[in-house]
């Protein structure tokens, strides 16, 4: 087994007898070309930059083409993420997808994205955990790797959230973006990796945050389309109270899991998703600016992309390097919610 760290506890040791962790060895992320501002959604609904900005801290997000879809997305992540931790496609044993827009109720966008990156070998399946998705993502490729099943699992968040938004609701619309992140997990020998990630769910709040049509409890007709039950809709007051509540109690469980103080964070990712519930979680958990993540300005809530995105810009900027502690903090519908720690 893998000698404990003195800085803190490695939860998963005591049950991990043949020694096996799982390490995030590649990220990647892609965002489409069409850049939206606030100016631009001033034309479209009854708003303006002043008033999203002060509300959500976006200033602009990303919108995919009409022929690029979540798989598309999905795939350019995933080949990203793959060139930076220096593995081919044929490699990858299994691809996980977190998404709530895939391209087709079935087949899974796993399955596209493994065709398109020609990933032969690869097994892959979908899951639907909103903004939660990729933490949930992670935390099952880790077991893949610490069971010995497969050697190498991509992870990927991927949303074009454009296509189920209600362009005529000026309290979502300027909330989401479309965009893809990914990650790529293996062991790395004489490191601890993921260190352990806490998920929780409330379905007694699912109507908070949904989508009420296209399932099988409101299929397509021409009477809910009219009723334009295809389009997200959130309870804002109620999904802020709760964001804040959850991302909170799931951060502080994680790191009461390593024995770690929050001072011995390099780096908070939380969900990007409004800039006050970020600043809210900040408050709580007494991190100060230069601990904290945050590209909400420029792409706005990515749902599942979100933490993928982030941590692989987080990256590239030099914010986590070799050794460092990071903080993945999520919340989405369902209602759904998770934290994970990560040895860098």
């Amino acid at each position: 087994m893998i000698a404990p760290s003195k800085k803190f506890k490695n939860p998963r040791a005591q049950h991990n007898f043949q020694g096996r962790t799982c390490s995030i060895i590649g990220v990647g992320s892609y965002l489409p070309s069409r850049v939206l501002t606030n100016l631009e959604l001033e034309k479209l609904v009854d708003t303006s930059d002043e008033w999203i900005t002060s509300r959500t801290g976006i200033k602009e997000r990303r919108i995919a083409a009409d022929d690029e879809f979540t798989s598309d997305l999905a795939s350019k992540a995933a080949l990203k993420a793959l060139e930076n931790a220096g593995v081919s496609p044929e490699q990858v044993d299994l691809i996980i997808n977190a998404t709530i827009t895939p391209d087709f109720l079935f087949p899974s966008t796993a399955c596209l994205v493994q065709r398109k990156i020609n990933a032969r070998k690869a097994a892959a399946f979908d899951i639907e955990a909103a903004c939660s998705g990729f933490i949930f993502g992670l935390e099952i490729g880790q077991q893949f790797i610490m069971s010995r099943t497969y050697d190498t699992v991509l992870v990927i968040g991927a949303e074009k959230l454009s296509t189920i938004i209600d362009w005529n609701d000026r309290n979502t619309c300027v909330l989401f973006g479309d965009g893809a992140g990914a990650a790529v997990l293996q062991n790395r020998p004489q490191a601890h990796g993921l260190l352990t990630a806490c998920m929780g769910s409330d379905g007694h709040k699912a109507d908070l945050l949904s989508m009420p049509g296209g399932g099988s409890r409101c299929p397509a007709t021409a009477d809910s389309v009219s009723q334009r039950l295809h389009f997200l809709r959130m309870d804002g007051k109620e999904t802020f109270k709760n964001a804040v509540n959850a991302m909170y109690t799931a951060a502080q469980e994680a790191l009461r899991r390593c024995e770690l103080d929050i001072s011995q964070i390099k780096c908070v990712i939380p969900h990007q998703a409004n800039r006050r519930i970020i600043d809210a979680v900040a408050e709580r958990l007494g991190v100060n600016n230069e601990q904290v993540f945050v590209n909400l300005h420029k792409y706005g809530n990515t749902s599942a992309a979100s933490v993928a995105i982030a941590l692989d810009e987080a990256v590239q900027q030099g914010c986590i390097n070799r050794g460092d502690l990071v903080l993945l903090v999520v919340f989405g519908a369902g209602l759904t919610w998770g934290a994970a720690v990560i040895e860098w």
